[in-house]
């Protein structure tokens, strides 16, 4: 069942379709190709940036970690020069010398202010601070932006702290270094970084501590910063706090601190796209440009002239062999031999037409001849028997001999309308039972005048094969009629009529009472064989007021010998 639908919507398939299907089914493999390897392209490219942005940040967070280092190493070689009466000038000559410094202090085991190189807030609770508890308890090293809301600096600022012990590994105190945020950030000009791009240095809980340019990373990536971030760099989209889409990447600094860094996603999609999208967009293109150019070339060279001679076919068909197919000379040559074929298919035509005409109308000559001649041999049998009919005295025999000579002179009738008529295939029903109806009734021995005739005759055209019967019917019809007594007085009534596929015929006469009289058997018999022959029925219906109504009904189309036409439109 499937193949056989796929087999008939392929036969109902143009010939632009099916030079479309079979290209774009040529252009397939490499329209997926082209696909497959913009997506592998497009992997390598992502992979590729990402690994940029997250280099730029790993390297500029190695800077900020060195700067780090470098004070825990500056810090641990100042630790034991950093008491006495000469702390303070030694503090101040290496933040002399050393730029990034806010502030170098030494802090006492209980975290008061031994000496500092640029004066230090007091801080009474300083002893309780996460981070100077950290160096209490053994920490080495401890780098903080959580200060307890005691200000370092002027600007924001990192404490690195290192823990100061004596030759026992007793706790003496801290020497604390207060970094500026701006000396650690890397900035703009660096050329590790990627164009366009912003850096940002957060605590733990992702709270911006500094940046380049504070709207260019969202309000808060305090989500971000937990779990792989702690060990290694992470890489995300988001949208800055102008709500531009860029993508950040994180890195891990010393503590718990992360350098973040910003780049616009725009320019790093436009630089990851196209590639691909050039890739996959190229084949596009020019399998598109390809079906069109097969389009057209099939449309300019090929459908048009198949419907350019269709309708050379066409007006051939009507019998118009004339006609040239002169424009086909601009085809292609394939096309010219085609209508060049055609072309002389037409004059063969016409030749052929030409010749069967003329012996159709030989033919038909001689059929009008043939017809013409046996109803003249029926007329004579008719004038014969009308001799023989005068010469009988019995009643009987007379009327079987009339019988017969009204049945030959409607067969007569019948030759007689196929030779005069304009076709020999075709008669007019209507026409042909009024005038047979009307010479039946004349050839009655009483005034014709005394008999009144009405007929309502819808026209339809029979054939000569089904007209015979038809004719018998009515001259037994209407030969009951007089042998009932119709005379001076009497009325014929004849309906034809034609309903969907079957067609009735009435014929009705007064007098009698409507019983089957002895004399009428045979005829009723023929006129029950001749319904027959037409493979319809014969029916016999007294009327109420005297009379009898002959019924026929048969269809208007025999499916078992030639078809008659429709009845034409034509008033009764």
């Amino acid at each position: 069942m499937i193949a056989t639908s796929l087999n008939d919507r392929w036969r109902h398939t143009t010939i632009r379709v099916r030079l479309g299907l079979v290209l774009a089914a040529a252009l397939a493999p490499v329209l997926l190709l082209s696909t497959l390897q913009s997506a592998l392209t497009f992997q390598r490219e992502v992979n590729l940036q990402r690994a940029a942005l997250v280099g730029a940040a790993q390297r500029s967070a190695a800077t900020v970690n060195a700067r780090m280092t470098g004070a825990e190493v500056l810090l641990r070689t100042l630790a034991p020069e950093s008491i006495g009466f000469q702390c303070a000038p030694r503090l101040q000559d290496v933040m002399a010398r050393v730029p990034g410094y806010a502030n170098l202090i030494r802090f006492d085991s209980i975290g008061r202010v031994a000496c500092a190189a640029a004066g230090a807030p007091e801080d009474l609770g300083r002893r309780q601070q996460p981070w100077f508890q950290a160096l209490t308890t053994g920490t080495p090293l401890v780098v903080t932006s959580d200060t307890g809301g005691v200000a370092y600096a002027r600007e924001p600022a990192l404490l690195a702290s290192v823990r100061a012990q004596d030759d026992q590994g007793h706790f003496t105190g801290a020497l604390t270094a207060v970094i500026t945020l701006a000396s650690l950030r890397p900035t703009k000009t660096d050329n590790s970084l990627p164009a366009e791009s912003d850096v940002a240095i957060t605590d733990s809980q992702g709270q911006y501590l500094s940046s380049t340019t504070p709207t260019a990373f969202p309000e808060s990536i305090k989500g971000r910063l937990g779990g792989r971030a702690r060990t290694q760099s992470i890489y995300w989209f988001d949208v800055d706090r102008t709500g531009l889409p860029r993508v950040f990447t994180s890195a891990p600094l010393i503590g718990t601190h992360y350098l973040i860094l910003s780049a616009p996603s725009q320019g790093l999609a436009n630089w990851i796209w196209l590639n691909p999208i050039s890739a996959l967009l190229l084949p596009i293109l020019a399998f598109t440009l390809t079906l069109a150019a097969v389009w057209a070339v099939a449309e300019r060279g090929m459908v048009r002239w198949i419907a350019y001679l269709r309708r050379i076919a066409l007006i051939y068909g009507r019998g118009r062999y004339g006609v040239h197919p002169a424009r086909a000379q601009a085809a292609a040559p394939e096309i010219r031999d085609l209508a060049e074929a055609l072309d002389a298919m037409a004059g063969a035509l016409a030749a052929r037409d030409v010749a069967l005409k003329a012996m159709l109308a030989q033919k038909d000559l001689l059929m009008r001849e043939i017809h013409h001649r046996v109803r003249n041999n029926l007329q004579v049998i008719s004038s014969l028997l009308s001799l023989q009919q005068r010469a009988l005295t019995d009643p009987a025999a007379r009327a079987a001999v009339s019988d017969t000579r009204q049945r030959i002179a409607a067969l007569a009738l019948i030759y007689r309308a196929l030779y005069q008529g304009d076709e020999l295939h075709r008669v007019d029903l209507g026409e042909f039972l009024e005038e047979l109806i009307a010479q039946l009734v004349a050839s009655d021995t009483g005034p014709a005048g005394a008999i009144e005739t009405r007929m309502t005759l819808e026209p339809l055209e029979i054939d000569p094969d089904r007209l015979a019967p038809l004719a018998l019917f009515a001259v037994e019809a209407i030969a009951e009629a007089k042998k009932r007594g119709l005379g001076a007085g009497g009325l014929i009534r004849v309906n034809l009529s034609t309903i969907d596929a079957r067609t009735q015929l009435d014929i009705f006469h007064s007098g009698g009472d409507g019983r089957v009289a002895a004399g009428d058997v045979v005829g009723r018999t023929l006129m029950k064989g001749f319904a027959r022959q037409l493979r319809g029925e014969a029916t016999f219906r007294a009327d109420p007021s005297g009379g009898l109504t002959t019924r026929l009904i048969f269809p208007t189309r025999d499916s078992g010998g030639p078809a008659e036409t429709a009845p034409t439109a034509r008033a009764g």
